[in-house]
């Protein structure tokens, strides 16, 4: 004899498809906000419920040393914005379910995430710095993790989505690229794909003092690697991801690297001689074809 649905299982599907819908939407709940650091002294951080999983991060303001006043409002501001990179990534997780291959996730969320937070904790460390001794090692904190992968994956492996479920496509966060031959940053290696270029910083540079030289050396350096590990990239991820995969898993975490790098030659030169100003606006790359 068949029975009833009972009146709370209906309830219960209702809700959990309501919140999927406010997940989507990018709205905060109760019991599904979004992950972000928090003021909290014990340094515990919100997390989402969602399918997909939740990304959390190391809290920063835990870790930092007494703020000077007049570097309040600029520490403050910064680590607003970590709060809200983590909330962006947490719907972007949320938004993107089932695109890309098994190191979207890594590509597209998780590494741009860490590139955007190590421009802004730099940020807050050159803003104590000004007044008091620069804070060290506050990078260390950059790296996020995807906790609670697929876990409404029907009963699916996380990253693998699977009919009946809510498929979480948590991916792979391992490594960002696969091993292969580097481009250079004028070749991506193969024309079809297009070619990666940046802006010279070196020739917008003012004079450099013999006590900087070799730090600003070594970020010029680093800058043209940050160009052909991007160009590499463009090749080993032909096919992934939808229209914008280039500029939110490519373009994107190449100029937040960008900024963090210009930033530190900017200091080092700051040191010893006047700080050249608006070096930033040379970290947007385009792609070119």
């Amino acid at each position: 004899m068949s029975r009833a649905l009972p009146k709370y299982n209906k309830r219960r599907v209702t809700f959990i498809g309501g919140a999927a819908a406010v997940a989507l939407s990018g709205t905060v709940i109760a019991g599904f906000a979004l992950a972000g650091e928090t003021s909290k002294s014990n340094g515990a951080e919100a997390r989402t419920l969602a399918g997909p999983g939740t990304i959390t991060c190391p809290d920063v303001r835990s870790k930092l040393p007494a703020v000077p006043a007049s570097a309040k409002a600029e520490v403050d501001r910064n680590l607003t914005l970590l709060n809200t990179q983590i909330q962006e990534a947490n719907k972007r997780l949320v938004d993107t379910v089932g695109q890309g291959g098994p190191n979207f996730v890594q590509n597209a969320i998780l590494g741009p995430l860490k590139d955007k937070r190590v421009a802004t904790v730099n940020r807050i460390a050159t803003a104590i710095g000004r007044t008091a001794a620069k804070p060290q090692g506050l990078d260390s904190l950059a790296t996020c993790t995807l906790n609670g992968a697929g876990t409404n994956a029907g009963g699916g492996a996380a990253g693998k989505p699977q009919t009946g479920g809510n498929a979480g496509n948590a991916g792979n966060a391992g490594n960002a690229g696969n091993a292969g031959n580097a481009g250079n940053a004028g070749n991506g290696g193969n024309a079809a794909v297009g070619t990666i270029t940046c802006p010279d910083v070196k020739s917008k540079l003012p004079a450099v003092p013999a006590s900087a030289k070799a730090e600003v050396d070594r970020n010029l350096t680093l800058l043209n690697t940050q160009i052909q590990e991007a160009n590499k990239r463009l090749v080993d991820t032909v096919g992934q991801g939808g229209p914008n995969f280039v500029q939110n898993a490519i373009l994107g975490p190449l100029k937040d690297k960008r900024v963090s790098t210009v930033n530190r030659i900017a200091t080092a030169i700051g040191r010893t001689a006047a700080k050249p100003q608006g070096l930033d606006s040379l970290a947007a790359c385009t792609l070119t074809k």
